[in-house]
């Protein structure tokens, strides 16, 4: 007896419908090697260049003299990094403002950094080292700090006067200790023991590159390196990949206002930008609730570009 639905009329039989066999395994495998092959070739083709990582080891080697003149840097705390304020140090008057409220000394500072002692006084002393080395150690410890101070300024004077900067054409001078624990740490650098070093420890996973990041910044080869793939702050960077791929263009509102003034030249620029984008963000969630606004997509008629086949079908619905 045939079943019934519940207003009396008869259930189809599924029997009296074609049927054909359907292999549901087959056609997942095809679907799944064909996604594997077209996603395979087509990052092939169109997929960002490989690039090899820049670590301190890689600069060390390509750019020995900028490493040297960095290291100093550290040493003597004339760096970027030393002087920048929170959330890494303490220096009076750094940080970014709106109007009077400096956001990074209101956030505090959260990752300590004294590039002295974290970028070449203890990477020296973790490694085994020759006794010129020891004593240099210290000779800068015990120093007082404007002496050490000194020391770092005389030979970075002596650096810059030196032909390409090279540490070997220095003249003779008062420096203390700085050229041998900066050639020391130089030689480090160069085997990559360096970047395991600075590397965070206490982790299972060594996944901090805060410090290794800050000490390539306070160089010049990583701008170098930037610069040359189009990725530089003025040259549209936050937006591109390495070399004239295109990257990410829904970021093209945020890093248009660095191109511009008065935040191109501001030393605020980044606090600047972020709080004009906040404000551009909540007004964009607002337009429902700003007069005026909210009506210009009624005034324009654009809706109804949008929606072309609907009101098409309502004026062919009245016509009949």
């Amino acid at each position: 007896m045939r079943a019934r639905k519940a207003h009396g009329e008869p259930v189809p039989d599924p029997g009296a419908f074609p049927q054909r066999p359907y292999d549901l395994v087959k056609e997942l495998t095809i679907a799944l090697v064909a996604t594997t092959l077209l996603t395979v070739g087509l990052a092939a083709v169109f997929s960002s260049p490989d690039e090899k990582p820049i670590t301190l080891a890689r600069w060390a080697r390509a750019a020995p003299n900028d490493f040297t003149a960095t290291a100093v840097a550290e040493l003597g705390g004339t760096s970027g990094t030393a002087q920048y304020g929170p959330p890494y140090t303490t220096t009076p008057g750094a940080g970014q403002k709106i109007g009077p409220v400096n956001l990074q000394r209101a956030a505090g500072v959260t990752t300590p950094i004294d590039t002295a002692r974290d970028f070449v006084l203890r990477p020296l002393t973790a490694a085994p080292e020759p006794a010129a080395v020891s004593f240099g150690l210290a000779a800068w410890r015990t120093a007082p700090a404007r002496r050490q101070q000194q020391w770092a300024a005389a030979y970075t004077n002596a650096l810059g006067k030196a032909p390409g900067g090279d540490p070997a054409l220095v003249a003779p001078g008062d420096y203390g200790p700085v050229p041998v624990l900066t050639s020391r740490l130089l030689e480090l650098a160069k085997t990559g023991a360096l970047d395991g070093q600075l590397l965070a420890v206490g982790h299972f996973y060594e996944t901090d590159y805060t410090k290794p990041l800050l000490f390539l910044g306070d160089g010049s080869y990583l701008e170098d390196q930037a610069r040359a793939r189009h990725l530089a702050g003025d040259q549209w960077g936050m937006m591109n990949e390495t070399g004239n791929y295109p990257g990410q263009p829904w970021l093209w509102l945020y890093t248009f206002w660095y191109q511009i003034e008065p935040f191109s030249s501001s030393g605020n620029a980044d606090a600047l930008v972020w709080s004009l984008m906040a404000l551009l963000t909540l007004a964009f969630v607002l337009v429902p609730f700003i007069p005026g606004v909210r009506s210009i997509p009624r005034w324009t008629g654009i809706y109804r570009l949008v929606w072309r086949d609907y009101y098409r079908s309502r004026r062919t619905t009245r016509q009949h």
